[in-house]
């Protein structure tokens, strides 16, 4: 009976080892009204226009389709949220576009680790796309590491141009 107990008390200890602190279906919550001191302000964030055929080949008008992560970081920055609401907004009202999210890494790190980074960022896009409705299977999610860098060189400002998910629409 103790060795079933201890073998019990492994198995929970283990799998709580191996949880993460990260709360992948928590989405963190934040009133862009903009009222400041209880006044009602305008919104910073320009509507969405598109054309009369749903938009061009690149998917929503005046939307960046680039969004860039901090170093060794998969998490959604809140400066891009926006354009994250942009292409949701565009891909549900067009479901029959597809759109291709790429991961990419900076220079840093090995190979193997770069491709796992560049795919976790790709697939943090998807998620936040979804989790605003858009269809899964409109998004592919796809990783390149380090192997089609934006800028070349060196340095943080280099490195920073290449954190970054790039949404490619399709036809």
């Amino acid at each position: 009976m103790l060795k079933r107990t201890i073998y019990s008390l492994a198995i929970v200890a283990l799998i709580a080892g191996c949880s993460s602190g990260t709360k992948l279906n928590d989405t963190p919550v934040t009133d862009r009204s903009g009222t400041a001191g209880g006044q009602q302000g305008q919104s910073s964030v320009a509507p969405v226009t598109t054309d009369e055929f749903g938009g061009t080949a690149q998917g929503p008008v005046n939307v960046a389709r680039v969004i860039y992560f901090d170093y060794d970081s998969y998490t959604v920055r809140p400066e891009f949220q926006s354009a994250i609401d942009g292409h949701a907004r565009f891909l549900k009202s067009n479901p029959q576009r597809r759109i291709s999210i790429e991961g990419h890494t900076d220079e840093r790190g090995g190979r193997e680790y770069n491709l796992a980074l560049g795919q976790k960022r790709s697939e943090a896009v998807r998620r936040a796309l979804t989790l605003l409705g858009v269809s899964d299977n409109q998004i592919e999610a796809v990783s390149f590491g380090k192997e089609k860098p934006a800028a070349t060189g060196s340095g943080e400002e280099v490195w920073a141009q290449n954190r970054r998910a790039e949404i490619t629409y399709r036809r």
